[in-house]
């Protein structure tokens, strides 16, 4: 299975970007990152549906779609790793891992992901929110392969 994460922004030199390598680089497949970024100033409510627009053409044709949004759902690292575990084992060639900008996610991106994950109830900056998704990729991986660092 093929992960992307799709990122609205650029990550900047430094210890976000830091953080994301580290866990990008332990991961068996390290995932594929693209960065998308809308450059005219628009209102809120518009820079937000195209932002979404931006990131629904760089999903892959078929690929199981995950948005990361405040008011998705919270899972345990386990049950994220369980439910990797299931799209991998179903089939699933590209898993999509969605990141918005500082207006959120369009509605659009909602509407198109098989699932909405809360990283929790705080409010996260996105650089952030890479670094912490990366690191929950490879605790998945570990908790898959029966390696104790999940309990750390």
């Amino acid at each position: 299975m093929r992960l992307h994460i799709i990122a609205v922004g650029r990550l900047k030199a430094g210890p976000h970007a830091a953080l994301a390598r580290h866990y990008a680089e332990r991961l068996a497949a390290p995932p594929l990152i693209r960065e998308v970024e809308e450059k005219r100033p628009l209102p809120p409510a518009e820079l937000r549906e195209r932002e979404a627009a931006l990131l629904l053409a760089a999903v892959p044709k078929g690929a199981t779609i995950v948005a990361l949004d405040g008011r998705g759902k919270p899972l345990s690292s386990e049950a994220f790793a369980d439910r990797l575990g299931r799209w991998r084992d179903s089939g699933v060639g590209d898993l999509a891992f969605l990141v918005g900008g500082a207006e959120g996610l369009g509605e659009a991106v909602l509407a198109r992901a098989q699932l909405v994950l809360s990283l929790g109830a705080m409010t996260w900056p996105h650089g952030l929110a890479r670094g912490m998704l990366l690191e929950q990729l490879y605790r998945a991986q570990q908790i898959l392969a029966g390696h104790p660092y999940h309990r750390g």
